[in-house]
């Protein structure tokens, strides 16, 4: 009798049947067959929050091929991805097949790669449903409907028609503004920095093997994508001490989501860089090194990626949203490329690790193999320690086979995820760490240093003494970093002895500005998110792309700028739903799901617990005052107001937000309705015609820079870095 399986997806469903054998018939249900209804709020409050789950009109046609499929079927295996939004479409699509009087046996099978091997072993080994994941998941879609449907209309009455809330995405929106708001209340500081070009007219030169400086052709310990920079005998040395203190201050502030800290130094205001600098030009001060400080250090990898890290990385290195990266992982998983890519475990399976190890001392030798099997400890408290890490499903598929497979964007991916796989259990990186003191006064008492003095030579310090350092460092081992490389600059030094004088070449000082904190881009949003505990694995994608679609941020030179709207709302539920809309609040929400999974919690009683409060807010915001929305004032009179309004009635034109983001209106509306569309410039010239460079949008909503002069040019880019390369320069 054959077996009927059912996954999620289509790519799914073929990549599974190339293992399975004619016994099994493999059909997809497309995610969720039934759901809470969109028109409605779909969950009874009276009792006790039973959802009222409804099919989703778009699915009956796939419904009714799953009933037809399952005619004289006596086993069904439920095979969706192995989380809880995975449990809960299993347990939906046994409530619709199982019937009245029929006689079929459900089993569930998890897998957390798509290959032959996992999948053979997880059919051997069924299991039930996990009722503990359903609740956890069916306690989160009533939460989330709760909060967004009941306080939803509330913004429409008190602040703009057509606005949403919701339970997580709040609490990034107000990251968001809070930081904003941190950015606007900073005062930036003005200080200097003073450095000094000194040489002791030596030429790095050097035949041993070891002192290879890596960047060059070298030897096979050096390819590790690091750059170098060479020195000829000059090397630029920093301030940092004036008579024993330290001229460089820290200040930390408080934040809404934890402290930064920004460093300044006391050389404030420029009148007092400019009178050191004048006193050490001056032909009597010596330049004696003090101290020669070397050391070798060590650097680990860094653990397989989880669902917030390969975010995080996509973001840094290959430019993607959180949304793209999981729509890419998705399609690489379901292909069976990786291992399944929701997931906050960086443990990987001890099969994996000997793949893994047996490949690293192939390909590079076995100085690339530590002696011993890393293992990383995850930092999650309730990590699902089932799931692995994301890795290759086989280490041995290369990523021109991917590329073959699937594509460019896919590669890029895959390639990242290889990397960091392999490397994670590869040998240490080893660098040889230089530190050189040098020491800048009228006299040296205790020293009988000449030009060709030595190292034997003690100093101390004199009033009127200013200390510099500089740093270098050399690559000597690659290790890990031979797969993995990073940004490295190895700067190799000439070799200092502990009493030389060194010559000045040249100094200068240098003006800095104090920076605040940096708005959010897609991969610190995630990380703070993660840290703070809000949301899982399966939703930092989700919340990042709601708060942009809603058009509360705008992604600005690749940062968050919360927009006039989202700052209303932020600060509307603040005022309003503060308990809620609150980093602890959330994160404990989320600990009490995860206690619902693991059994430990009943998801009804939480959510009485939970509604209990929000009920009594809900009815003290009806008496709440209406928040208005922040326009942009110009001084352009509004066109329509000056055909027949005397001028003290004349408006302005303002710049407001709407759906489809800026606009300008006439600052009386709604007597005066006049609009027009807004077009924000960027005070650069095409390239190609020198028309207005301006700020467009694609059909998705994705900011680009074009021509004004389009049609009649074409001209576009992605990025305001490349259109600035291409300025004409002036004539003056």
């Amino acid at each position: 009798m054959k077996q009927l399986v059912i996954v999620e997806s289509p790519t799914k469903a073929r990549t599974i049947g190339r293992y399975l054998g004619d016994e099994y018939i493999i059909k997809f249900s497309m995610g969720h067959l039934i759901d809470l209804p969109k028109s409605k709020l779909g969950v009874d409050i009276e009792h006790d929050f039973e959802p009222l789950l409804e099919v989703i009109e778009d699915k009956k046609k796939i419904i009714a091929d799953l009933k037809s499929s399952a005619k004289g079927i006596t086993s069904i295996v439920l095979a969706t991805d192995p989380d809880r939004e995975g449990e809960a479409i299993a347990a939906h699509i046994k409530e619709l097949l199982q019937g009245k009087g029929k006689k079929i046996t459900f089993n569930r099978v998890v897998f957390h790669e798509i290959t032959e091997e996992a999948i053979k072993e997880a059919f051997e080994h069924p299991r039930d449903l996990d009722n503990h994941l359903v609740d956890a998941q069916t306690a989160r879609r009533v939460l989330d409907r709760l909060v967004g449907y009941q306080i939803s209309p509330v913004l429409w009455q008190k602040v703009r028609r057509g606005l949403s809330a919701g339970r997580v995405q709040s609490v990034a929106l107000r990251l968001i503004v809070e930081r904003e708001r941190e950015i606007e209340k900073f005062k930036k500081e003005s200080y200097w920095t003073i450095h000094a070009m000194l040489s002791n007219k030596k030429q790095v030169t050097s035949n041993k093997k070891e002192d290879v400086i890596l960047g060059s052709k070298a030897t096979p310990e050096s390819d590790s994508g690091s750059s170098t920079r060479m020195t000829n005998g000059e090397v630029e040395f920093e301030l940092v001490q004036i008579d024993g203190k330290s001229i460089e201050t820290k200040k930390t502030i408080d934040l809404y989501d934890g402290q930064y800290t920004y460093a300044k130094t006391s050389l404030n205001p420029e009148e007092k860089a400019k009178t050191i600098l004048h006193k050490l030009q001056e032909k009597s001060v010596s330049w004696i090194v003090s101290e020669v400080d070397e050391k070798e250090t060590r650097r680990s990898p860094l653990p397989p990626y989880i669902t917030s890290t390969l975010q995080q990385d996509a973001s840094r290195r290959l430019g993607f949203s959180g949304k793209r990266t999981m729509s890419l992982a998705q399609k690489l998983y379901e292909e069976g490329h990786i291992t399944y890519h929701r997931t906050d475990s960086v443990t990987i399976s001890t099969s994996a690790i000997a793949a893994i190890r047996t490949y690293v001392e192939k390909t590079y030798g076995q100085k690339y193999l530590p002696p011993q099997v890393r293992v990383f400890t995850t930092k999650q408290k309730l990590a699902q320690e089932a799931h692995e890490g994301i890795r290759p499903t086989k280490i041995s598929r290369t990523v021109k086979e991917v590329e073959q497979d699937l594509g460019r964007d896919y590669t890029k991916l895959y390639e990242m995820i290889f990397r960091r796989t392999v490397s994670s259990q590869m040998a240490d990186a080893i660098i040889e760490s230089t530190t050189v003191i040098v020491d800048a006064s009228p006299v040296i008492l205790g020293s009988k240093a000449t030009p060709e003095s030595d190292s034997g030579s003690s100093t101390r310090m004199t009033k009127g003494t200013y200390r510099f350092k500089t740093n270098g460092s050399v690559l000597k081992f690659d290790g890990f970093l031979k797969v993995n490389p990073q940004a490295l600059q190895d700067t190799k030094l000439p070799r200092y002895v502990q009493g030389e004088r060194l010559s000045l070449c040249d100094i200068r000082s240098e003006g800095h500005e104090t920076a605040p904190p940096p708005r959010y881009n897609d991969a610190s949003i995630i990380q703070a998110l993660e840290e703070e505990g809000i949301g899982r694995p399966s939703t930092y994608a989700s919340i990042i792309s709601t708060v942009v679609d809603r058009a509360y941020v705008e992604r600005v030179e690749k940062r968050f700028e919360p927009t006039p709207v989202g700052v209303a709302v932020n600060d509307f539920l603040v005022n309003n739903f503060g308990d809620i809309d609150d980093i602890p609040f959330t994160a404990q929400m989320e600990d009490d799901l995860d206690e619902v999974a693991n059994g430990k919690k009943e998801w009804v009683k939480m959510m009485k617990e939970f509604y209990k409060t929000f009920e009594k807010q809900l009815k003290a915001v009806k008496n709440a005052e209406r928040v208005k929305i922040e326009v942009e004032q110009t001084d352009e009179v509004c066109p329509e107001c000056t055909k027949g309004l005397p001028a003290g009635r004349q408006g302005n034109l303002v710049i407001r937000t709407g759906r489809f983001g800026k606009f300008f209106s006439c600052s009386t509306f709604p007597d005066c309705k006049f609009t027009k569309p807004f077009v924000e410039q960027t005070g650069l010239l095409c390239p190609k015609d020198k028309g207005n460079v301006i700020i467009k949008k694609t059909r998705r909503g994705r900011k680009f820079f074009g021509c004004s002069n389009y049609p009649a040019c074409t001209f576009a880019a992605w990025k305001l870095e490349d259109i600035k390369k291409e300025q004409p320069v002036l004539k003056t």
